[in-house]
């Protein structure tokens, strides 16, 4: 059987992870009319996430995969780490500040500017070069982004932006940056979905400790006892987290952080369909138009030939089985 093409394999992890993390809008919106408060939705999103990637890592084990030791990690590994777990837990924070701060449009027109911020930081070194073609697929997804978003934006709602509101959702950009640029070869002894694990645990510990400290735990604790908010729990822990959080690691390993980023694009765009049909909103042509320059930008990514990543490009299986 013909072995699939990495930059295909890739691709298709990072537009599995983007339509996963796109259920995460309406599903936020249904827990939030039902009780449960964003803090609370965030943590239990990781740790369901982190609990279903831990079973799927058990499984592996039992039939004979090589799990490593995250304790006899290289020191490098384990800092790198360490640091991709900081930055899902500043992403979560300041992304969760900024929505309440700033309607959703606008919170996610500052967070999706990472994918530049990632290209930005990637023409700064030739691991992973920046081509004419990847700047212009950026430029088609980052226009098609805006005008979905935009179509969000009531013109007579008089909405003051906050300049802390924008300045968070830049700093979960940054924050995602960061986590983007590491995540391919800073601590590549540890697959994608162990990794996934120690993050999201990670985030949700945070979590916790930043409730704690503010005495507002019973927002992570409280309003969770029907099994129709548990339900919606579990699908974004599994489907809205642990799934898709994989997939971007994936991904990023096997096509680098420019690439998936802009694939990444393509979230707000699924986001917004999925919101018209689960909570009967109307798309507006500027969204439809949006969403043709977003997947116009992938197309063009796959039709173009680029130049390989530097350095020892990972097989799937090193990936997944170390």
């Amino acid at each position: 059987m013909r072995a699939v093409p990495l930059t295909l394999l890739g691709s298709g992890a990072a537009l599995g992870a983007a339509l996963c993390f796109a259920t995460l809008g309406p599903l936020s919106q249904l827990a939030y009319d039902r009780g449960v408060e964003p803090f609370g939705f965030v943590f239990w999103r990781a740790a369901i996430g982190a609990a279903f990637l831990s079973l799927v890592v058990a499984g592996r084990a039992t039939r004979g995969a090589t799990i490593p030791s995250l304790a006899r990690l290289p020191r490098s590994s384990g800092a790198m780490l360490l640091l991709a777990t900081a930055m899902g837990l500043g992403v979560n924070m300041a992304m969760f500040s900024a929505l309440a701060l700033l309607p959703v449009a606008v919170a996610l027109l500052a967070f999706y500017t990472y994918p530049a911020m990632v290209a930005a930081a990637a023409m700064g070194t030739r691991r992973e070069p920046v081509t004419g073609t990847r700047l212009s697929a950026l430029g088609l997804a980052l226009a098609g982004m805006v005008l979905v978003l935009a179509g969000q934006l009531e013109p007579a709602g008089g909405v003051p932006l906050s300049p802390l509101g924008i300045a968070l959702g830049l700093t979960a950009a940054a924050f995602q940056t960061v986590f983007v640029l590491i995540g391919r070869d800073g601590y590549p002894e540890v697959p994608p979905d162990l990794a996934t694990v120690v993050i999201l645990a990670g985030s949700a510990t945070g979590i916790v400790v930043a409730t704690l400290l503010t005495g507002g735990f019973v927002a992570i604790s409280g309003p969770v006892a029907t099994p129709e908010v548990w339900l919606m729990l579990v699908i974004a822990g599994v489907i809205g987290a642990g799934i898709p959080s994989t997939l971007m690691l994936l991904a990023i390993r096997l096509i680098g952080g420019t690439r998936t980023g802009i694939l990444m694009l393509f979230e707000p765009v699924a986001g917004t369909v999925l919101a018209a049909v689960v909570l009967a909103q109307v798309l507006a042509p500027i969204q439809v138009a949006g969403g043709a320059l977003v997947l116009g930008a992938a197309l063009l990514l796959q039709q173009a030939h680029e130049p390989a990543l530097t350095g020892d490009d990972p097989s799937p299986a090193d990936l997944v089985k170390p």
